[in-house]
């Protein structure tokens, strides 16, 4: 699975409706430039992509002020909903699923009702503890991982993902059972996104000033054909 495409759909889903630069501006706000593929020209290319996939549906608004293309601001149509939450509960429950991937959706978790995420996360205990079993009764030897020389370390190298995954799951799990956090249908849940034109702290350089030199400032629409921080040409959609 691809984390770009839950982070991309998650933020629009909070916007309601939102243009490039805002979910640009949001998965930097997270982080997420630094712990997934999240960069600049990755961002658009899947606004551009879901859109043809019917998973967003894009529409083209006023102009920008210094003259360029209209803006286009992006929503999910129904098949994008559903989507956003196939690929949301896919990730918390499988055992394997990439940093990146886990990180997207802990940081969505509360769109779903709170029985339900537990129930997502309870799966992903039992499939880590099969995975465990697995390794220790298949590929690790009755001898001892010694036995295998400098290769015994991948098993407990396994071994040892398998467990400090299930007890960080466990606690989770604890913490969300206690009453932590607001899901939904609770009450009003933590805005993590920022506002239009907010000016974001943990922006990467690149959202400032690209490695052409061209200045980009927050909000603005003139940044049509200029160079992402990956290389990738952007759009200000």
């Amino acid at each position: 699975m691809s984390a770009i495409r839950l982070l991309v759909l998650g933020a629009v889903r909070q916007h309601g409706r939102a243009h490039g630069y805002q979910v640009r501006n949001d998965l930097e706000y997270w982080g997420a430039h630094e712990w997934s593929n999240a960069k600049p020209g990755s961002i658009y290319h899947a606004l551009k992509q879901m859109a043809k996939q019917g998973l967003l549906h894009a529409h083209d608004i006023a102009p920008s002020t210094a003259g360029g293309p209209p803006r286009t601001e992006y929503e999910l149509t129904a098949a994008g909903e559903a989507e956003y939450f196939a690929l949301l509960r896919a990730a918390l429950a499988q055992h394997d699923q990439k940093v990146d991937m886990l990180s997207a959706a802990i940081g969505f978790v509360v769109d779903l009702p709170r029985a339900e995420a537990v129930a997502l996360l309870k799966e992903r205990v039992r499939a880590l503890e099969e995975w465990r079993s697995t390794v220790t009764g298949y590929y690790t030897p009755e001898e001892g991982t010694g036995t295998l020389g400098h290769i015994g370390e991948i098993m407990n190298m396994w071994v040892h993902s398998a467990d400090s995954g299930a007890a960080w799951t466990r606690g989770l799990i604890e913490r969300i059972e206690g009453g932590a956090y607001v899901f939904a249908g609770e009450g009003e849940p933590f805005v993590g996104v920022l506002a239009d034109g907010q000016e974001n702290p943990y922006a990467a350089k690149s959202a400032r000033s690209q490695g052409d030199g061209t200045s980009v400032e927050p909000g603005g629409d003139g940044a049509a054909g200029r160079k992402g921080g990956d290389g990738a040409a952007t759009e200000a959609h």
